[in-house]
């Protein structure tokens, strides 16, 4: 039970009042308690599990809801609501605060019970404060330092990336000039290479031309023989018949006596 145990506490300035209130509360899981003073004066306002069922059962809310509701508005001003203490008869005050749910304005009231003894509920409310105010005073010096630890580990954050940053400029620019230069390197045996094929293709060309041309003409000089041995005119047949043996005494004239 005292681990769901929670305690908050609230300062209102209500509208018909010149003095604001606090509103001490603590919350259990079906019931709560409240203290509350101006400075003067003080009440209580003890809400029992059997009033929580009651209430909560008006509004068609579980147990749960209800303390959360209350929890809610109670332990934090929401500017939307309207929180009024006004006077209930016989020293008693009525604590009321509007909220509005599913469209329609609601309105919450507890009436509370004076105290004989204010004094002890009023330095109970004060030092509850002064506790609070000390944690959050504990709680911003923490904070603080966080933040100034936090600081300080940004800023060498920054500082090494920047660094880092630097670095790997220059990582890129000299990875970079190498490349270049290993890539104009290149690029010249490239050229040199390409020079030395065109080279070699075109003297392969120029000696391709040379034996087609000597093809040529040795192609031009048979035909040219061929056609002198052709055209060449025959021997004369007389002169042949002359030189022939057979041939003059085939052609001896005989005489008759």
């Amino acid at each position: 039970m005292e681990s769901t145990t929670r305690h908050t506490c609230l300062k209102l300035e209500i509208p018909t009042s010149l003095d604001p209130i606090f509103v001490k509360a603590t919350w259990f899981l079906t019931h709560f308690d409240l203290s509350i003073t101006d400075g003067l004066h003080a009440w209580i306002c003890n809400a029992s599990e059997e009033d929580v069922k009651e209430r909560a059962a008006q509004w068609d809310l579980p147990v749960s809801e209800y303390i959360d509701l209350s929890e809610s508005h109670l332990g934090f001003e929401h500017p939307g609501s309207v929180y009024a203490f006004d006077d209930a008869g016989d020293d008693h005050k009525r604590l009321s605060w509007t909220f509005e749910k599913e469209g329609t304005k609601l309105v919450w009231r507890w009436k509370c019970i004076p105290l004989l003894d204010s004094k002890k509920t009023t330095a109970g409310i004060l030092d509850f404060l002064m506790d609070a105010n000390i944690r959050l005073s504990e709680e911003v010096v923490n904070k603080t330092r966080s933040f100034e630890r936090l600081k300080v580990e940004a800023e060498k954050c920054l500082s090494q990336s920047e660094r880092f940053s630097n670095e790997k400029m220059e990582f890129e620019s000299a990875i970079y000039a190498k490349f270049l230069g290993v890539l104009n390197s290149k690029k010249a045996k490239l050229r040199e290479l390409r020079d030395r094929l065109s080279k070699r293709e075109t003297a392969g060309k120029l000696l391709q031309e040379e034996e087609d041309s000597t093809d040529k003409t040795e192609s031009f000089d048979d035909e040219s023989d061929k056609e002198k041995i052709e055209g060449k005119p025959p021997k004369n047949l007389a002169s042949t018949s002359k030189d022939d043996p057979a041939s003059r005494g085939r052609g001896r004239r005989i005489t008759r006596k």
